[in-house]
């Protein structure tokens, strides 16, 4: 199913994440590349096999190869650095701080794309996730390299409203399969 018969099938309890998807992906404060990218990186991140491989099917049309597997690898290393870090911050022992991660993140630096987008998929990745930690860090990055608090904000609505969705069709799939059991 593409991302137009998706949104389609959204249930009538779910319109306002349908209506916000397509206003947020039409949105002006974000480039074609940091709303797509966001949308890919929050799908992977979500969960969802329904909605992140409709998503890498219409991403392909408004995103080079290289900046969808740099928005396919901000989910891939936030994944692993949200847990990592969110563990450090919640761990009231302060001495786990102070030892090497010594986890390899090569990917934060030879994504080949402009470093701000993916500080940004990076922010909305660890947004989904819940840790506080990696959405302070990626934040402050992405205001350092110019964006704005509107533009930071967009790409958080964006994420946000993915993640709705990812749910909505989970809930939707498991409904079909009791439906199909009664």
């Amino acid at each position: 199913m593409n991302l137009n018969e998706l949104m389609e099938a959204v249930p009538a309890y779910a319109r306002d994440l349908k209506l916000n998807f397509s206003t947020l992906t039409q949105q002006t404060e974000l480039t074609p590349q940091q709303i797509w990218g966001t949308v890919v990186a929050s799908a992977v991140a979500s969960r969802s096999d329904e909605l992140t491989q409709a998503v890498f099917a219409e991403a392909a049309n408004h995103l080079s190869p290289q900046a969808l597997d740099a928005a396919k690898g901000a989910a891939a290393i936030m994944g692993m650095n949200n847990i990592y870090y969110r563990f450090l911050h919640l761990a009231s022992n302060p001495n786990y701080r102070n030892l090497p991660a010594r986890l390899r993140m090569n990917i934060i630096r030879s994504h080949g794309i402009e470093p701000v987008d993916f500080e940004m998929w990076c922010a909305a990745v660890s947004a989904v996730n819940g840790c506080g930690a990696c959405v302070d860090a990626h934040e402050k990055v992405m205001r350092e390299k110019g964006l704005g608090e509107e533009a930071v904000l967009a790409a958080i609505r964006l994420a946000a409203v993915v993640h709705g969705l990812a749910l909505v069709f989970d809930a939707e799939r498991v409904t079909a399969r009791q439906a199909v059991s009664a």
